[in-house]
């Protein structure tokens, strides 16, 4: 019988977390307030201004991302007002060949008036992710650095790919 695929549970991610040789995440500011039931909550590293034009064309050489310029908090918290908001997680995902995740903003930002958009987490991916955070209440929203605002649900796969993610953003954002 084939192995079929799932979302990883409480006591798998512990065990990957915590496995010495490749822990599926690091730098996580609060293991014991982050591993969920079916996830892991990312925390707010940083937060950054969207100031240009970004394109994207058919293939990789016509993609150029906008030009940023990073807020600094005051007295620990980002002032934000409604629009679009580039963020920067502090975890480092490890995602080996089998497990691939996706990202869902925590129900207490949608309650806000706030919204996270995000990419899929692909096999063999290894980074400090970044998302886009979208304020939509007009009244503005007010975060906390480290603050929880993202679930990352991790799922197993029907079989190992061949080839894991080898992309421009391997790696990315890890050296601080």
């Amino acid at each position: 019988m084939q192995a079929t695929g799932g979302v990883l549970s409480r006591e798998e991610l512990i065990a990957r977390i915590m496995d010495g040789e490749r822990p599926l995440l690091t730098h996580m500011p609060s293991f014991a307030d982050q591993v969920q039931p079916n996830g892991v909550d990312l925390t707010l590293s940083g937060v950054h201004r969207h100031t240009g034009l970004g394109s994207i064309a058919r293939d990789n050489s016509g993609r150029v991302l906008p030009e940023l310029v990073e807020l600094q908090p005051e007295e620990g918290w980002f002032h934000l007002t409604p629009g679009p908001w580039h963020i920067t997680y502090n975890e480092i995902v490890d995602l080996p060949d089998n497990l691939m995740a996706l990202g869902r903003p925590r129900s207490s930002l949608g309650r806000s008036g706030v919204t996270i958009h995000t990419a899929v987490w692909d096999a063999g991916y290894r980074g400090r992710s970044t998302s886009l955070l979208q304020v939509l209440n007009p009244a503005g929203f007010v975060v906390e650095l480290n603050a929880r605002v993202m679930q990352l649900v991790f799922f197993s796969l029907n079989t190992a790919t061949v080839e894991g993610y080898s992309g421009k953003y391997q790696d990315e954002n890890i050296e601080r």
